[in-house]
């Protein structure tokens, strides 16, 4: 059978950007498309019927066909461009009678992986962005409070949010750091844009060096095949919230502190910038300053982060909003629960008296907790945690050492309402307040 190459298929090869190439069983060639015809710089007139090489004597399609055996991934160079050829027998009835190879150029090629990445990237974008859309689930609406100092903190915070500005949250754990980050977003022109959260303490620092900024393919030993796109490239146009901020390895801050002057950041491997727009709240529950002091976190970092500080009051300066919240969140259980859950007076004037270390967030598992124990759905003094009342037998007549017993005692019961009060609860306990069992034991009078 003659290997032949009709009009229709020699539009379809012209079509084709590698360079094909198709030679006879003595080695002639029938065809060469046009970018191949490009590439060895002859019209295809002076091409065909030519023997392959004589007009390219390094040219291994003849030994191929000689052989019967294709030849894949050979790179060549030829006038300073790279290139690599594939390489096949043709064959009929078990019978070959020609050869074919087919030319592409690295340039090409690497425009192809290029645009492949890119649409990679596009593509992790709106999977991030479908993922985190609408992820601000708050506004200031959710944010309950009466009191003066919480409807103050509100508007400061309503007034920064129509800013750019970069904003930190300081306040002690479970007050609502992540709230009043949703509600800012919320609130800004960025609103319709995507919102993403992370808590800094949650990584070492060359893992969030890599979740924030990403990294290139083959930056570390592990690093995914394409690379991997950071947060604040996944945040364009959008808010990022670094909580607990006070964690961040120091070596990390330097990286963090250019992205936030310059707008810039560089992935982990890379030797270019990417130019990123995102606005930034950090949280922290601990002493910034005294970090900076310390050595633990950095000034020029510090000054940077504090342009607009927000301070959110703990729970116990504002006793007034204790009350309005539990009524709030009791409907949010209630829906829960299928049931109506209330509160009586004796239980909610303790609730008011307690000094609230996890403020809000305790407050809310504690309401939890006391709505399965109520019966007919309400909420009475034998529904509340036993830590929670224990404070009014503290009696300020007693001695020293007999108050410091029982502020160890309910200390000690707070801890065993979160890990059970089981012997497997009480090592818990034990070890979170840094004392031995037996200790543990002792001072609750077990």
């Amino acid at each position: 059978m003659e290997l032949k190459v009709d009009e229709s298929l020699m539009t379809i090869l012209d079509a084709i950007s590698e360079g094909i190439t198709i030679i006879d069983i003595d080695g002639k060639v029938i065809f060469g498309n046009k970018a191949y015809c490009n590439f060895i710089g002859l019209e295809r007139e002076n091409l065909i019927g030519a023997e392959l090489k004589k007009i390219r004597s390094s040219a291994k399609l003849p030994e191929v066909i000689q052989s019967g055996e294709n030849l894949m991934h050979v790179e060549r160079k030829e006038n300073g461009e790279y290139y690599f050829v594939n390489m096949y027998s043709v064959y009929s009835k078990d019978r070959v009678i020609g050869g074919i190879s087919v030319v592409t150029f690295f340039n090409e090629a690497f425009d192809f992986k290029k645009q492949i990445e890119q649409l990679e990237k596009k593509m992790e974008t709106k999977i991030l962005r479908i993922n985190k859309a609408n992820s601000a689930r708050y506004k200031f609406e959710s944010i309950t409070g009466v009191s003066k100092s919480m409807v103050d903190v509100k508007n400061t915070a309503m007034q920064v949010a129509e800013t750019d500005m970069t904003v930190l949250l300081e306040s002690e754990t479970g007050t609502g750091k992540e709230l009043f980050a949703n509600a800012i977003h919320n609130f800004s022109l960025r609103k319709n844009e995507v919102f993403i959260a992370i808590n800094c303490a949650n990584f070492r620092g060359e893992i969030l060096d890599s979740e924030l900024f990403g990294y290139v393919e083959g930056a570390f030993t592990g690093a995914k095949k394409g690379g991997k796109m950071g947060l604040f490239e996944a945040a364009h146009k959008g808010t990022l919230f670094l909580d607990e901020i006070s964690e961040m390895d120091i070596s990390l801050q330097a990286k963090l502190l250019r992205a936030l002057q310059e707008n810039i950041i560089r992935p982990v491997g890379s030797v270019t910038d990417i130019p990123v727009d995102v606005r930034i709240i950090c949280a922290s529950n601990a002493n910034l300053k005294a970090y900076v002091k310390e050595g633990k976190f950095r000034a020029d970092l510090y000054y940077r982060l504090s342009v607009f500080p927000i301070k959110i009051p703990p729970l116990r300066e504002r006793v007034e909003d204790i009350s309005v919240i539990t009524i709030d969140q009791l409907k949010n259980i209630s829906k829960k629960l299928k049931r109506v859950i209330r509160i009586d007076q004796g239980a909610m004037e303790v609730l008011k008296k307690y000094h609230w270390p996890g403020n809000v967030r305790e407050l809310v598992n504690v309401l939890e907790f006391s709505s399965f124990k109520a019966k007919d759905g309400l909420i009475t003094l034998e529904c509340l945690p036993e830590s929670l009342y224990a404070v009014e037998e503290i009696n300020t007549n007693d001695k020293l050492s007999e108050r410091v017993r029982a502020f160890e005692k309910r200390e000690i019961l707070k801890e065993l309402n979160k890990y059970g009060a089981d012997t497997e609860g009480k090592r818990k306990a034990a070890k979170k307040l840094g004392i031995s069992l037996a200790s543990l034991y002792n001072k609750i009078g077990d």
